[in-house]
């Protein structure tokens, strides 16, 4: 497995920039690290590490429903460069940051007692700092907590590319670079594989707060070039790359498919009275090299803490509480043992399909089981309409005392198994059950779409007709994300009404939404004037030029391809995964 592989070192810049993609120029980044770092700390890093961002192709607000996802490694990433130096104070720690004023020189120094090490972490104000302690947290208690060893003095140099706040997860990137950074300064990497790494890194993440279901730390570690990250949550953490198509090919004319069957033309948009028909219109392909996607960021930050209560945290219980009321109405197992179960929404699939499952154990679901159970338990969605709904209603939610009254717990025991560990506010005061369900099932089920289309790829002559279904399927989730599951805005709308217009396969957010970026699929070909008329047409573009406008709309591809031959920088990831590159 994928997982099990250890993290690559590599001793040659040719190396590295020939598993890195060509949409940046990265050479002159590690050239100027290198050079910036030596400047600074008057001697040359020994190691430059690398971790790259993620954009979610498809599969959105579903991972915490533990359903899987299908996220690709972007190019633009957190690069850190290291070095031991001599020092009285154990495992002290100079870091610097290449981007300025903005972000000040800090130091710090860990503190072992009881075997147990300490830095501290203000969650209230995290400051760029706070993930390089992050990361140095899960390599100190893994690897030093006896006090038999020490861990050496260094000096940092960190540079990114992620834009932050973007939904591309610069934090997870930052964090995975500074494991692996201290994993590599203090002679640990040969300890770890992949998969370690990404625990190490997801644990490591919740000191400044984020606890992470694993798809960003995954995506980052894991990805390999051409290829997106089939991530599954249940029953264990597993990860599977699947190879994205790449290719020429010649158009091919419009057809219409309607199927309810795995296939590459298959899809599941939701339908204006039916969420869970499936229904998807090709339109004649344009002639292509293959596509690339493309990020554009809508300008719009979304403060998870601020509107965590009426968003986030929010669709979050619902989903869990629709897993409960659906295994009630379905009379599925539940509550056994006689202790109330907070059930998510793919474990009603396993019990829907009279399936044993336990979280850390055996899959035993396969794919065409999923597939089967996410058509079937689609269709029941409707079920958790309010009582009184009737056809062309269209309030769709229901009350506190109505939600309590489904569940068929009392008063007291639903506060204290859904509402006593998180504040949540709904709009209206409606809870909208019927809608997040029926998106967490449809959107599970273009994952495995989105997935099959790539599998089949190689089998199929026409690259371009593929590109489209890929597409159609982006299409059908941004419907479903802005209008089932309520997570887009109105900016997020126009952009990716603005990027299919513009010429694009398919286009959606990506991220927790409410803000944040989009992803849309694009001929390779048609890269440049696709990114010229999103500039002209989306108005918070219209002034932007060079870098500030290639800092909010930029193409990446996770693939590999050489660009230039350097002379000595150190350790890396490879582009679209960790990797540490060395100097010798």
């Amino acid at each position: 497995m994928a997982a099990s592989k250890p993290i690559p070192v590599l001793t040659t810049l040719e190396e590295a920039y020939a598993s890195l993609g060509s949409a940046l120029n990265h050479a002159p980044r590690w050239d100027n690290l290198a050079k910036e770092f030596e400047t600074r700390f008057g001697r040359k890093p020994a190691y430059i590490a690398r971790a790259p961002g993620r954009v979610n192709l498809i599969g959105e607000h579903i991972d915490y429903a533990l359903f899987g996802v299908l996220p690709a490694a972007v190019e633009r990433d957190i690069l850190m460069a290291c070095a031991p130096r001599s020092s009285d104070e154990q495992g002290a720690v100079r870091a610097e940051n290449l981007a300025g004023s903005k972000y000040s020189p800090k130091q710090f120094a860990p503190s072992l007692k009881d075997n147990q090490w300490f830095l501290e972490i203000d969650k209230t104000q995290l400051n760029w700092e706070s993930y390089v302690k992050a990361g140095y947290y899960g390599v100190l208690n893994t690897f030093f907590a006896s006090g038999s060893e020490q861990p050496v003095p260094v000096d940092i140099l960190v540079t990114g590319s992620v834009p932050a706040g973007s939904g591309l997860s610069s934090s997870a990137a930052m964090v995975v670079a500074s494991t692996l950074t201290f994993l590599a300064v203090n002679n640990k990497l040969d300890q770890v594989n992949k998969g370690r790494l990404v625990e190490l890194a997801m644990e490591n993440e919740k000191r400044v707060g984020v606890n992470s279901g694993g798809m960003d730390q995954a995506a980052s570690v894991i990805s390999l070039p051409n290829s997106a990250l089939y991530i599954t949550f249940f029953p264990t953490l597993s990860a599977e790359p699947i190879p994205l198509p790449s290719g020429s090919s010649p158009s091919v004319p419009a057809e219409t498919s309607t199927t309810a069957a795995p296939s590459l033309v298959s899809s599941t948009a939701p339908h204006p009275e039916d969420p869970h028909k499936a229904s998807v219109v090709l339109e004649v392909p344009r002639p292509s090299a293959g596509g690339v996607f493309v990020c554009a960021n809508s300008l719009v930050v979304s403060d998870k803490v601020v509107g965590a209560k009426t968003q986030y945290n929010l669709r979050v219980v619902e989903t869990l509480v629709a897993a409960r009321v659906l295994c009630r109405l379905l009379n599925l197992p539940l509550d056994q043992g006689g202790s109330r179960e907070k059930v998510t929404l793919r474990e009603v699939v396993g019990r829907y399909l009279g399936v044993q499952e336990t979280k850390g154990g055996q899959a035993s679901v396969s794919t065409e089981q999923l597939y089967k159970a996410l058509t079937e338990l689609g269709a029941h969605t409707g079920k958790l309409r309010p009582a009184t709904w009737k056809e062309g209603d269209e309030q769709l939610g229901v009350t506190m005392e109505e939600m309590v009254e489904m569940s068929g717990l009392s008063k007291e025991d639903f506060h204290e198994t859904y509402l006593s560990w998180v504040d949540v506010e709904a709009p209206n005061g409606k809870f909208q059950l019927y809608k997040r369900a029926a998106h967490v099932f449809s959107e599970a089920l273009r994952v495995l779409q989105f997935r099959q289309a790539c599998l089949q790829a190689h089998e199929h002559p026409r690259i371009d007709k593929i590109l489209q279904i890929l597409g159609a399927l982006m299409n059908e989730s941004q419907q479903s994300c802005s209008k089932l599951f309520e997570c887009s805005c109105p900016e997020l709308d126009q952009l990716t009404t603005l990027c299919r217009e513009a010429g694009a396969y398919g286009s959606r957010l990506t991220g927790a939404g409410w803000g944040g970026c989009t992803v849309s699929l694009v001929a390779e070909s048609e890269v440049d004037q696709f990114i010229a008329k999103i500039k002209a047409a989306y108005p918070p573009y219209k002034n932007l030029e060079g870098e500030a406008l290639h800092e909010v709309i930029f193409a990446t591809k996770p693939s590999s391809g050489a660009f230039g031959e350097r002379s000595a920088v150190f350790g890396s990831y490879i582009a679209d995964r960790p990797l540490v590159y060395k100097f010798e």
